[in-house]
């Protein structure tokens, strides 16, 4: 299968994601610039992080515009896996491709520091080489990572099992203390309703050796990886 790694203006994370599904997970990958509007090379496409745009009018609001994300869209609708980590994530709400929004952080700061995530669900495509309430320690670094929606669009999301990453402690416990933007219920990462668009705000990409501070995040990616390969041999 072969990875595209959208670029915007602003981009920041791009070579940091190319390196860890192309030279750590040994997976063929290419870089996607914004004008681009042929992705039909590619088998899962992921947004990585950064300020696309310098973070103008809002985190991914004028990402949204670019001419590739027609074809993203394109390719989510018709079941094509995207990920989206961090700005890559605020694009795919600015798109409407996920629900709600994310927003400055609580307590109005940045933060860059490590955090541990708990799996919700490990039968999706996204997470299917991890086990349900496994724990992932994965690097954050932003400052508007704080998911918010309407109380209905909450609702949806919880019970139809949107959820696959939550800010916890070491023990896999939730608490206000292990939430690092104030993201309702401690939500890291959430799915659309196909099972098929992720977005996160932990950089799973910087957690993809030891030499850098562990592995976890290779499991995201791995998953991916498999689900995909399933895929397109059927």
């Amino acid at each position: 299968m072969k990875f595209g790694v959208v670029v915007f203006p602003g981009t920041w994370s791009e070579h940091d994601t190319f390196y860890a599904v192309h030279d750590v997970l040994d997976q063929p990958a290419r870089l996607i610039w914004h004008k681009e509007t042929d992705i039909s090379d590619c088998d899962a496409i992921v947004l990585p992080g950064g300020f696309s745009y310098g973070d103008y009018l809002r985190c991914g609001a004028i990402a949204r515009f670019s001419p590739v994300m027609d074809s993203v869209k394109r390719f989510a609708d018709s079941g094509g896996p995207v990920m989206g980590i961090c700005n890559g994530f605020q694009v795919l709400c600015e798109a409407g491709l996920l629900p709600g929004a994310l927003v400055r952080n609580e307590h109005l700061e940045f933060r860059c520091e490590w955090v541990n995530l708990r799996v919700e669900r490990a039968d999706t495509s996204f997470t299917n080489t991890a086990s349900g309430g496994q724990l992932l320690r994965v690097p954050i670094s932003h400052g508007e990572g704080n998911w918010q929606a309407d109380d209905v669009t909450v609702r949806r999301v919880e019970d139809g099992g949107q959820v696959l990453l939550r800010y916890a402690d070491a023990s896999g416990n939730l608490s206000p203390d292990t939430n690092p933007n104030g993201s309702i219920n401690s939500i890291a990462g959430i799915v659309n309703e196909r099972g098929n668009v992720l977005g996160l705000m932990p950089h799973p990409e910087k957690a993809c050796e030891e030499l850098i501070g562990g592995t976890d995040g290779n499991v995201l990616f791995e998953s991916m990886i498999r689900s995909t390969a399933a895929t397109l041999a059927t």
